[in-house]
């Protein structure tokens, strides 16, 4: 791997931050976002970028992190644990987006690349990430909408690659101890150099360069949506799922938290305004309970009508 061929992949990322939080702004059309920038103890450092308080965005955070280390964290080598401890190199965009409306949907969306070297193991990569999306109010428009823009930006790689990306989405954002789904899921890779660099880094590109057709629409669809003190309820307390996973599962909060990141950039996924309700059950024929019933649960969203 290139010193040219890593900084190629690091202005992809940084342009990709600059683009999606100019985007934000406009659509949102109060709030600007402010930076912080930061160094990492071993090397390298990041932007973190937050919007907070705006006319549609209670908060939102789009981080650049570009860092090295000389022992690669545990969270990192899932699938190659023979690297653990090896000297790294990991960048990437990461970002969460918490909207004031609870009609509009929570959204992620990670694109990463990692470089390790060994002795006896040269020049190892991959490329991982992926968005998905965490609804309050169930829509079967927005959810058809927001699989069919990842399907999409897979279909130049091959017909495969969205259900396989999708599958693994849904496997992934599970909360294991309440059993279930975090959402209505979207796209996950890991550990990803399929093809070769090129083929890898062109995928990677076209799932970040998807992530606001695929969001955007939605949230001009919902934004304007009547809501009072019981849909705020709600979205408080589905928000406490979000922060169970991203505490408890998270590869990339681990993998920040274990290799020494910033703190307070790991965590600005973690939403504003959240609660805990010991033992809630919506109420039966609710649109509360038609999220779990309909929404929270695997589904073939290309095969709905919308």
């Amino acid at each position: 791997m290139t010193i040219s061929t890593v900084e190629e992949v690091r202005e992809f990322f940084r342009n990709l931050q600059d683009q999606i939080c100019s985007a934000l702004e406009r659509t949102d059309g109060k709030t600007l976002f402010t930076e912080d920038t930061w160094t990492h103890h071993n090397g390298g450092g990041g932007r973190t970028r937050i919007l907070c308080q705006g006319a549609l965005f209670e908060q939102a955070g789009v981080n650049f992190s570009h860092v090295t280390g000389d022992r690669l964290p545990t969270a990192a080598t899932v699938h190659r644990p023979t690297l653990a401890g090896c000297k790294y190199e990991a960048m990437g965009v990461s970002l969460v987006i918490h909207p004031l409306n609870p009609y509009v949907p929570t959204a992620h969306m990670n694109v990463r690349f990692f470089t390790t070297s060994t002795g006896e193991e040269d020049g190892v990569w991959w490329f991982g990430g992926g968005f998905d999306l965490t609804p309050y109010y169930g829509f079967e428009e927005d959810a058809v909408h927001w699989h069919r823009t990842a399907w999409e930006a897979l279909r130049p790689f091959g017909e495969d690659l969205y259900p396989r990306m999708k599958k693994w989405c849904d496997e992934y954002f599970v909360l294991k101890h309440r059993g279930e789904q975090r959402g209505i899921g979207g796209l996950f890779f890991d550990d990803f150099n399929e093809g070769g660099f090129e083929n890898s880094f062109a995928v990677t590109r076209s799932i970040g360069e998807h992530f606001l057709p695929a969001y955007l629409p939605i949230v001009e669809r919902r934004c304007a949506t009547p809501y009072g003190a019981n849909e705020l309820e709600f979205q408080r307390y589905r928000r406490g799922r979000y922060v169970e996973f991203n505490l408890v599962y998270d590869r990339g909060t681990l993998f920040g938290l274990q290799s020494g990141g910033r703190t307070e950039s790991i965590l600005m996924s973690l939403p504003p305004e959240v609660s805990w309700r010991y033992n809630w059950q919506p109420t039966p024929g609710s649109s509360e309970e038609a999220l779990y019933l309909q929404f929270l649960r695997p589904r073939d969203w290309l095969e709905v009508k919308s």
